[in-house]
C-alpha cells in the first residue's frame, strides 16, 4: 500500500490562493508570489481554464514552488491535476476517493476540515496535512481543541477568512502554516498589487515566526 506523501518543508507554510485567476495572467502574479517567498501556490478550479494555469505554473515555477489546484471534488480532476503537472491538491471537503486517488500519485493534499471527525477521517484516507476551514469561524481556540486529539506533528493550516493581521493569534495557539485567499489576491488584481500584499504577508509572517524555518 503506497504511503501518503508528506507536507513538505517550507521555510513559510503559506499557500497562496488565486481564485479567479486567468492563464494569460497567472504567470505574473505567481512570479511577484514566488519573488516575495511563497513557495506554494493554489489555483481554484472554478477559475477560468483552471488546468491550463497549472500547466503554465508548473512548467515555469514546478521546480521552485509547490503548485497545484484547489476546489477538488472528483477523482478525474486528481488526474487531470496531475497531467498538467500540479503537485498539490487542495479540497473544501474530506473526499475518500479524491483522497485515495492522490496517495497513489504521489500528490500533496489538502483537504478541507471542521470537525474532529473530519480530520481524523482525512487522515485515514491518506491526507498530507489539514485544512482548517473556515478558520476564521472556528478561530485559534477552536482549531487548538481540535488538535488535541490528532496524531502528533500533523500539519494543519488556517484558511477562510484569515490575513497576515491573525498570524500572531494562531502563533500563540501552536499554528504556523495559513492559506491565504482575498486578503492576498482578487479577481484581476495586477502584478505590483499581489507584490505589495504578498512581500506585506511575508514581513508579517516573519515577524512572528522568526523568518521561518531555516
Amino acid at each position: 500500500m503506497t504511503a501518503p506523501t508528506p507536507w513538505p518543508r517550507l521555510r513559510r507554510d503559506l499557500v497562496a490562493i488565486l481564485r479567479g485567476v486567468r492563464p494569460d495572467e497567472v504567470e505574473a502574479v505567481a512570479g511577484a508570489l514566488a519573488e516575495a517567498g511563497f513557495e506554494a501556490i493554489e489555483v481554484p478550479l472554478n477559475s477560468p481554464d483552471p488546468f491550463r494555469s497549472i500547466e503554465g505554473l508548473a512548467r515555469r515555477f514546478g521546480a521552485e514552488v509547490l503548485v497545484g489546484a484547489g476546489t477538488v471534488l472528483e477523482p478525474d480532476d486528481v488526474d487531470r491535476l496531475r497531467d498538467a503537472g500540479g503537485r498539490l491538491m487542495v479540497s473544501p471537503n474530506v473526499e475518500a476517493a479524491v483522497l485515495r486517488r492522490a496517495v497513489p500519485l504521489g500528490l500533496v493534499s489538502l483537504p478541507g476540515v471542521f470537525t474532529a471527525t473530519e480530520a481524523l477521517a482525512a487522515l485515514r484516507f491518506g491526507a498530507s496535512a489539514l485544512k482548517a476551514f473556515p478558520a476564521s469561524v472556528l478561530g485559534p481556540a477552536g482549531l487548538a481543541a481540535i488538535r488535541t486529539v490528532l496524531p502528533a506533528g500533523t500539519v494543519m493550516a488556517a484558511v477562510g477568512g484569515v490575513s497576515e493581521a491573525d498570524f500572531a493569534a494562531y502563533s500563540a495557539a501552536g499554528f504556523r502554516s495559513f492559506g491565504l485567499g482575498s486578503s492576498l489576491y482578487a479577481p484581476g488584481d495586477p502584478p505590483a498589487a499581489v507584490a505589495a500584499k504578498a512581500c506585506a504577508v511575508v514581513a508579517a509572517y516573519d515577524a512572528v515566526f522568526e523568518g521561518g524555518s531555516p
